[in-house]
């Protein structure tokens, strides 16, 4: 058995999803494709992945062998180019992900420039409101937003970003403007539903830190329809600094209570513990830190 061409062939039905997806990604026969990848585990003694009527997940085994892979054949990659003298081209496929909007404003654009200078890296952007598993859905890197609790994962922090309570000036005008957190017991709020951590009504004064709410006037699932309806005058909401950095500005949403704000939540890069990180992730690592440090401080 040639290993490593059974390593690409398992990496391609796992990039895929599925044995017949995989198949056609190799331009080869969907017999061949599951008898390599059955050899694999064979001599393995191992079980990689799991078929299912809806494509396959890889088993702990599966998901480590995958990532050791990964790595072998990206430095073999990288060994003949050098060999080569092809010093600077990436090549493979990078699988980034971070919250929607903080994906668009600030990592977009500067994984855009970064695809630019590495035109055969083929990159894809997960932007999601939720926390991926780094793991389980093959990510090698991600943006996260808040306090880390997964130690197994290496983190950058390149910012941080405030809570900001705010309305619009049409409803502040209507209801009054609340000084202090307490006051907000008596106003119209709008609620985060269907996010895995949502939105915290904490303050603090000279002590531990407290909560208190508005009533939820409404509930929605997404950031942006919270907004909208803020800007409305439907209720207060409580979101990230550079969710709306425009609204403020422009004067439609106006902050409240900034004087029992808790302290701002880091943003940090992070990827999983390779030693060592493959010359791809390496090398997007270094391009998109100093930038992200940079347009955060603006």
């Amino acid at each position: 058995m040639d290993r490593l061409d059974a390593m690409s062939v398992l990496l391609a039905v796992v990039d895929a999803g599925s044995l017949s997806a995989g198949a056609r990604r190799l331009n080869a026969p969907l017999a061949t494709v599951s008898r390599k990848v059955a050899d694999l585990e064979k001599h393995l003694g191992a079980r990689l992945v799991l078929r299912t009527r809806h494509g396959l997940s890889l088993t702990e085994e599966g998901r480590a062998f995958v990532a050791a892979s990964r790595r072998i054949l990206e430095d073999l990659d990288a060994a003949e180019r050098q060999a080569s003298g092809d010093h600077g081209a990436l090549r493979g496929g990078l699988h980034v992900t971070a919250p929607i909007a903080f994906g668009e404003r600030y990592l977009l654009p500067i994984a855009l420039e970064f695809l630019k200078e590495q035109p055969d890296i083929d990159l894809r952007l997960t932007l999601a409101d939720r926390q991926i598993n780094l793991a389980d859905e093959q990510v090698d890197v991600a943006l996260r937003i808040g306090h880390l609790t997964d130690s197994a994962l290496i983190a950058t922090r390149v910012g941080s970003v405030r809570r900001v309570i705010c309305a619009s000036p049409e409803y502040l005008a209507r209801r009054g403007v609340p000084r202090r957190p307490e006051d907000l017991a008596r106003h119209d709020g709008i609620s985060f539903q269907g996010f895995a951590t949502a939105p915290e009504w904490r303050y603090r004064r000279d002590g531990p830190a407290f909560t208190i709410e508005p009533r939820s006037k409404l509930a929605v699932n997404t950031t942006e329809a919270a907004i909208q309806a803020a800007m409305a005058g439907i209720g207060i909401i409580r979101v990230l600094s550079y969710q709306i950095s425009d609204q403020l500005r422009s004067g439609a949403l106006q902050e409240l209570l900034t004087e029992f704000a808790r302290e701002p939540l880091p943003v940090n890069i992070l990827h999983g513990p390779a030693d060592p990180l493959s010359l791809k992730v390496r090398c997007f690592l270094d391009w998109i830190g100093p930038r992200l440090r940079a347009r955060m401080a603006q």
